[in-house]
């Protein structure tokens, strides 16, 4: 059975960083797109960053030059790594696959989805 099971979340100060950890279990890891989402309360998903199977990342322009996504096939992992939080970051954080590969910028094009954790940039 595919999972998607984030990590690294927690409490940091304004300035600080995180690095997110999604580890997967699919067998064709390597084909997939993988993307990284939030949600803030019950607002809808937001775009964060993408990485496509090639490895050519997307991002959404507020994290530009701050946030940086990666993936390691070999572990099955995908990464986030965070710097420079501002408290306006704060949410759950989901990743989640694109069986096509791609890295899409839209909810409804992944197939698949972690059960998110959270991030809170608080002084």
């Amino acid at each position: 059975q595919v999972q998607l099971v984030e990590s690294g979340g927690g409490l940091v100060q304004p300035g600080g960083s995180l690095r997110l950890s999604c580890a997967a279990s699919g067998r064709t890891f390597s084909s997939y797109g993988m993307g990284w989402f939030r949600q803030v309360e019950d607002k809808e998903f937001g775009f964060v960053a993408s990485i496509t199977s090639g490895g050519v990342t997307n991002y959404l322009d507020s994290v530009k030059g701050r946030f940086t996504v990666s993936r390691d096939n070999a572990k099955k992992t995908v990464y986030l790594q965070m710097n420079n939080l501002k408290p306006e970051d704060t949410a759950v954080y989901y990743c989640a696959e694109n069986w096509a590969g791609l890295g899409s910028m839209r909810v409804e094009e992944y197939n698949y989805w972690g059960q998110g954790t959270q991030v809170t940039v608080s002084s």
